[in-house]
């Protein structure tokens, strides 16, 4: 066995209605009285904040609500957020929403008492403390952002960049099924697969892969893979919601320890150029990523194989296939797109698509097969 270290978010509270001990939560953990809630425009008119905003105040808190957030936030918006933050004193942090909103809650949690710009934060490791007390609570079972120590920001017009530190962590995450009831069909079905590509590859990293991200990660598809077209076919079925946000944390802190590859690679391209969203990018790029690296992860393949689908039998290879093809099964069960001409690219764009996820060497370096120019194109163009 290698050595191997393993790091989450010291609190975790994984309960329907949690939300509504907020005021508890926090005062029972923090000394703060100024609380920023971190969210979207969406998120900010609708009752999980007001209310959750509300309660804060009853219970004495100076509460600050921040509904700036947007998809694949730009850098702008985390620094105006900061500025704010700062301008207000603000002494706790808390993210409220889908992965967007709790990654710029990660990076005002650090902006809003640091002197480091946050373009010399990008990267592993870059990033130092201290940091205000960060809180937060997902409002999909995708992103798994609660338990990570990543925030992704737009830095161009197409270009993304992770900033990856432990002082990323939050101090508490707040798992409540209620959160995602809303949830429309497509958005549960992209954000559900988003959560099973952390754990496949987790599962099937090059690099840091461990017994404790393992277990996680074998945990979570089990979750995740028995849950997801019942909350596609039925979203008011609050425990099999419930069970898909603890999937999705549990693939989250797979994941953070055993880092992603090609998927994510391939992927973020599509939100760049295409504003594809970060669940449904993974799951349109997802089986044909699979079928290149399966060469080299038949084996962990049929393992996981072994845990989504059962019944298949045979060889490693046979099980490899039989996953990959319940993976695409999975696409067509709950409706998403499954061909990149059904969200706007053209032939043409695969090469622009292929450059760009070459430039993706954070995530490339991580895959157990290694990803050639040719390779990228060759993959889009299958999945075109």
């Amino acid at each position: 066995m290698n050595a191997f270290s393993f790091r989450t978010v010291a609190d975790i509270v994984c309960a329907t209605g949690a939300l509504k001990r907020l005021p508890e939560l926090i005062t029972t953990r923090f000394p703060a009285k100024k609380l920023l809630i971190i969210t979207d425009a969406f998120l900010g008119t609708q009752a999980c904040v007001l209310e959750t905003s509300q309660q804060l105040r009853e219970a004495g808190f100076e509460v600050s609500v921040d509904t700036s957030v947007q998809a694949d936030p730009p850098e702008a918006v985390v620094l105006a957020s900061a500025q704010s933050a700062r301008n207000a004193g603000i002494e706790l942090v808390i993210g409220l929403g889908g992965g967007s909103s709790m990654d710029v809650a990660k990076l005002v949690a650090v902006l809003a008492c640091s002197t480091t710009p946050l373009k010399e934060m990008y990267g592993i490791g870059n990033c130092k403390g201290p940091r205000l007390p960060l809180v937060q609570i997902p409002t999909t079972a995708g992103t798994g952002s609660e338990v990570t120590p990543i925030s992704i920001v737009t830095t161009g017009e197409t270009t993304k960049m992770g900033v990856v530190s432990p002082v990323l962590y939050a101090d508490l995450a707040v798992l409540d099924a209620e959160l995602t009831l809303g949830l429309p069909r497509k958005t549960t079905a992209a954000t559900g697969i988003d959560a099973m590509v952390h754990a496949i590859e987790a599962y099937t990293t090059k690099h840091l892969k461990n017994p404790y991200s393992d277990l996680l990660a074998l945990r979570a598809l089990e979750l995740l893979s028995a849950n997801l077209l019942k909350v596609c076919e039925n979203g008011a079925d609050v425990a099999a919601r419930q069970a898909m946000l603890l999937g999705s944390m549990l693939a989250g802190q797979a994941f953070a320890n055993a880092p992603c590859a090609a998927v994510h690679a391939l992927a973020y391209p599509l939100g760049g150029f295409f504003h594809v969203s970060h669940g449904l990018s993974n799951a349109l790029v997802l089986p044909e990523v699979m079928r290149f690296n399966a060469p080299v992860s038949t084996n962990l393949y049929a393992e996981i194989a072994e845990v989504v689908c059962p019944t298949a039998s045979g060889s490693a290879e046979a099980k490899t296939e039989s996953f990959i093809k319940w993976c695409e099964n999975l696409a067509i069960n709950t409706g998403i797109e499954r061909k990149l001409r059904e969200v706007g690219v053209t032939e043409n764009d695969l090469g622009t698509l292929a450059d760009a996820a070459m430039l993706q060497t954070r995530l490339l370096g991580n895959n157990p097969r290694e990803v050639s120019r040719a390779d990228a194109f060759n993959i889009y163009q299958a999945v075109f």
